[in-house]
Parts: structure tokens; sequence; C-alpha cells
């Protein structure tokens, strides 16, 4: 079928390519590129071998000109970005460049400010349209699969869906005193930042960590759960009909909650740069470098991760109650790809929504957020790669 650049060498990108593998009648030739050449021949030689044709490249995503090149050398269809947030628009940039499809997993945010937000993303729509490709934002699992999830309620339904409780729960237990499922940097500052949540028509702001709830999940039960900000609800806010109302969840421990507030105590997840003996350096990008490495969490996690949302509205004028989630076990992903659920919800969604696109299922000139497309396709596929979903129509509510 075709020809994917997958830009990033962590442990999405390990899932993302070995999704691909998987889907061999889609992507018949890969390139992984990074800063890390050493990284991408890793990998490389773990997958080599099947249906699917690998090849490595060195790539600086933050340079517009190298990405420009390794796409005219390479000639993809599309580019799989699971690179840093901070790279997004340099990615996006060679994209147009070269008149090449783009998905990413999570917004653009600048290295400077913990400010998730669309609106730079957004800012290329006309951009993308008139080049005639297609740009997917947001194809992970929060952003990402809570889109398509939403979209499918929306179709399937409900006439008007007027609440969303987005919830992400991971009771994984990889026995370290603390660490983080995903990139530290990108872990604190997003739970370091304000809180918000989306009501009639505005977004109201609140203190980090300062709402809390209690919630029984199924399979993993009762968890504390914390609201956040979370990009999803910017263009869920637009694209859901009838809505009124979004939160974000997501569950802490008191023992990550407990370390986070000493970090933050003496100034350790800090991204103002401090001088430190002749040379600048950033308290946080220092703390990822003492923290374990989450693509080294996946022999070590076991438990499992919920995450879902839980829709109310209407349908031919009778309230509606839907529960739609995923459960992950961490266990079962490293068996299958070596890694942990988190890596794994984040890269299977990303080849999907590759696969959508590639296949001409999801092929539209501009830039898209998830939801805007037919799920149908999207939520088969979850069945089929991995990530089989759950209903209920009496679930429990988020009070």
């Amino acid at each position: 079928m075709g020809k994917a650049l997958i830009i990033g060498a962590g442990g999405v990108a390990s899932v993302v390519i070995h999704k691909c593998c998987q889907n061999s009648g889609v992507f018949e030739e890969i390139c992984i590129a990074s800063r890390t050449l050493s990284k991408c021949e890793a990998l490389k030689k773990k997958l080599d071998g099947g249906r699917t044709k690998i090849r490595t490249a060195q790539v600086d995503a933050s340079h517009v000109p190298e990405l420009i090149a390794l796409i005219e050398r390479f000639q993809p269809d599309i580019v799989i970005n699971v690179a840093l947030p901070y790279q997004d628009l340099t990615i996006m940039d060679a994209c147009l460049a070269t008149k090449v499809d783009y998905v990413d997993t999570a917004n653009y945010e600048p290295e400077d400010t913990a400010k998730f937000e669309y609106k730079w993303q957004w800012a290329y729509r006309d951009r993308f349209k008139e080049a005639g490709i297609t740009a997917l934002l947001g194809s992970g699992f929060d952003p990402g699969v809570t889109g398509v999830f939403s979209a499918y309620a929306q179709k399937h339904y409900f006439d008007e869906i007027h609440a969303i409780d987005i919830l992400d729960a991971n009771a994984g237990d990889h026995g370290y005193p603390f660490a983080t499922n995903f990139n530290p940097e990108i872990n604190i500052r997003e739970v370091t930042a304000k809180g918000s949540y989306f009501e009639n028509g505005r977004f109201i702001e609140t203190e980090p960590m300062s709402i809390k709830r209690v919630y029984n999940f199924p399979q993993i039960g009762p968890k504390d759960i914390y609201l956040l900000h979370h990009e999803e609800m910017e263009s869920l806010a637009l694209n859901i009909k009838g809505i009124q109302k979004i939160r974000f969840w997501m569950t802490f421990s008191q023992s990550y909650l407990n370390h986070l507030q000493v970090l933050q105590n003496v100034g350790m997840t800090s991204i103002e740069p401090i001088d430190y003996e002749g040379q600048q350096i950033v308290p946080l990008q220092f703390l990822k470098a003492v923290l374990p490495d989450p693509a080294s969490l996946g022999p070590r996690t076991k438990g499992k991760t919920n995450i879902g949302c839980i829709f109310q509205g209407v349908k031919n004028g009778k309230p509606v109650t839907y529960y739609l989630y995923n459960i992950c076990d961490h266990q079962e992903c490293y068996r299958e790809v070596g890694s942990q659920a988190v890596s794994y919800t984040t890269g299977v969604p990303a080849m999907i929504g590759a696969a959508m696109v590639m296949t001409g299922k999801w092929k539209r000139p501009g830039v898209f957020n998830i939801e805007e497309f037919d799920p149908d396709p999207f939520m088969d596929a979850l069945n089929r790669f991995g990530l089989p979903w759950h209903e209920s129509f009496a679930p429990e509510l988020v009070d």
C-alpha cells in the first residue's frame, strides 16, 4: 500500500513500529528516524525480517531543512510524528513543503511555557487545504481514541451530547518510589499546570489538582481521580453537537503526589533555566535525566489501565447515559510488543490513524481533529489491533 516515515524512537514509537509491521498490508515500508540513530537501529534489529521493509535515518526534528531532505530522500506517503510536542510545527512545516500527509499524538506546546492549546496547529488549516494534504491531530488515546469514542457516541446513540467526563486510570505498579509512565518532562508539566473544565461555552480554570473525586473503575476498582486540563476538551467543545460540559480526570496515587509536591517545593519541576557552574540548565530537564526512562518500565509494570468517556445527553427527547472504555493490561502489552500499557494505548491509535489516512478512509485536505472523521472504521481497527472497547448504558457517574 505505501510508506510511512516515523519520527521518534521512544516507547510510543516502538509500539507504532510494531503495529505498522503487524499491518504490513498498509505499511509496506517504514523509515524510523530520530536524533539518536542507535535507537532506530535497535528497533530495526528487533523487527527486521517481516513483510514490512524497515529503514533508519538520523534527523533533528527541530530542524526543518533536515526534515525536508529526509522526506525527499525517503518519499513517504505519510509522516507519523511521535517525537516531542515541541517539534510538531517544524514537522508540519516540512510536510507542507513536501506535500506529505501528517499525523501526531499530542498537540504542539512551546518549550518555554506549559501551555496545551491547538491554536498553533489550527493556524495551518488553510495552508494544508491549499496543499491538498491531510493533517490528523491527536491520534493517541487521550487525545485520540477519546475523540473517536465521542464521535461514535454522537453518531450511534445521541441526538445531542450535553456532558462528557473523560476518565484516565492507570492502576499499574512499576515498583519505583517515583517514576512517570510517559516523557517525565511532558507528564510533570501537565500535572503541575492549572486545571480547567468546559462549561456553557467557556473554560473555567482551577488550581492544580484542587478538584478530586473517587471513581469505581470496571476491573480496577475505586481510584482517586483529579481534574486536569487536557487538549481534547478544546476540540470536542467545537465538534460535539449540543455540548455543555466537558471534564477530564486522571488517577494519581498519594505517593506520586507527595513526591511531586516535594520536587515542586525545591524547584525541580521549574522550566526556567538556572545558572549551574557556568552552564544554563532547566531543572525539569535535569530531573527527566535522573528519573527512570518510561521505556524501561515495561518489564516491571503490573496491573491495568482503564481509559474512557461517560456521555450524558438525549436521543428522541429521552435522556441517555453511555460509557465507552478500554481496559489494557501492562503485562500483556509487554509480552506482545515489549512496552507498558501507557505507550501501547498511545502507539496503537497512532498507527490506526495513519492507516485511516493512507487507505483514503480519512483523506481530506486540511487540518483535522480526530472526532471530525467517521469513527466506525477506527473503532473496528481498535478491536483488531489490541485495544478492544467495552460499553455500558448504566454507568456510575462522576458527581
